[in-house]
């Protein structure tokens, strides 16, 4: 008994100092369950799909990760992402990069209220960003009048533009972009003092105060990041589709947090990476591509996301128990 105590503690002690194993091993066995299920998932062209439906679920994520590293969550992000969008779609006739600086300004600024509220009144993430969440559905709807609104813009829809590699392997600008965001924000987070600073406050925030950091500079910080990230993957939707819809996205803000969570990253604060983050945003998009070529119904692509979603929790606090 004492044997196996130990084992079960040392597998919980190494995927918590490499979180990224287990969506990585997730990821495999995803592909390996699709590609013998169907007969295309495999096929370049597919594959490189994938990877564009994980763009703007990824790069929320990756903004969602610095989040809730701090221990807090943002229920509002795919929201202002759609009326990032939006603005962006409205504002093209002035100029597609005097629309694209606006519509990141506003999910910077919205990040900047959140934090501000989060930190300086104390207010839970939760129950600010839901509220923030509520305000920005309903102003979409209203900014939009219910309609779609087509983008022309070049520079808008330049993340869109495919190249291929080798002659066959096909990418975008935006696959390109999302890629160097990532390995950003990794040497962020990893490699100077205000990554350090993110990961002791979601960890032990009074042990970080007494230490010297200073907490609520590096939440609103944190915060103000993610929104600069969300506008980018404004952008980045608008390149995939060329167009701004108010109703896009209702589920953007649950799988980016799906992403995260299956990521490695805890709920909890403290811990995660990028990379495990960048793995569950590919889990969720094989995910719904195998579903879909499998003919599964959109509605049980929902439910087996929502059921990953609370998998993933479990296992990170029976991870950390026998840690």
């Amino acid at each position: 008994m004492t044997t196996i105590t130990r084992d079960r503690a040392s597998v919980g002690e190494f995927l918590l100092r490499a979180p990224a194993v287990g969506p990585a091993l997730a990821l495999v066995a995803a592909i390996i369950v699709f590609s013998l299920s169907t007969t295309t998932f495999l096929d370049l062209d597919n594959l490189s799909l994938v990877v564009e439906q994980s763009l703007v679920v990824g790069t929320l994520a990756l903004g969602q990760t610095l989040i809730i590293l701090t221990a807090g969550i943002d229920l509002s992000n795919a929201s202002a992402m759609v009326v990032a969008t939006l603005i962006m779609a409205k504002l093209a006739g002035s100029g597609g990069i005097v629309a694209l600086l606006v519509g990141v300004l506003v999910t910077v600024a919205i990040g900047a209220v959140i934090g501000s509220l989060v930190t300086r009144i104390k207010l839970p993430a939760f129950i600010v960003t839901l509220g923030v969440f509520t305000m920005l559905t309903a102003s979409a709807k209203l900014l939009a009048g219910g309609q779609a609104i087509p983008v022309a813009d070049g520079v808008l829809r330049w993340l869109g533009t495919r190249r291929y590699l080798f002659g066959g392997i096909p990418i975008t600008y935006g696959m390109t972009l999302a890629l160097l965001m990532y390995l950003v924000i990794w040497y962020a987070l990893t490699k100077t003092a205000w990554g350090k600073h993110v990961y002791a406050v979601g960890n032990a925030p009074e042990s970080a105060r007494l230490s010297g950091i200073k907490v609520n500079r590096t939440i609103l910080s944190v915060y103000v990041v993610a929104g600069f990230i969300f506008g980018i993957a404004a952008w980045q939707a608008i390149g995939r589709v060329p167009n701004a819809d108010p109703n896009a996205f209702q589920l953007g803000n649950l799988d980016s947090i799906t992403a995260v969570v299956l990521g490695g990253t805890s709920l909890f604060g403290g811990r995660g990476s990028v990379l495990g983050t960048l793995f569950g945003a590919l889990v969720v998009a094989v995910l719904r591509s195998g579903l879909t070529q499998m003919g599964v119904d959109a509605l049980y692509q929902d439910v087996a996301t929502g059921a990953l979603l609370v998998v993933a929790v479990i296992v990170d606090r029976v991870v950390r128990r026998k840690a």
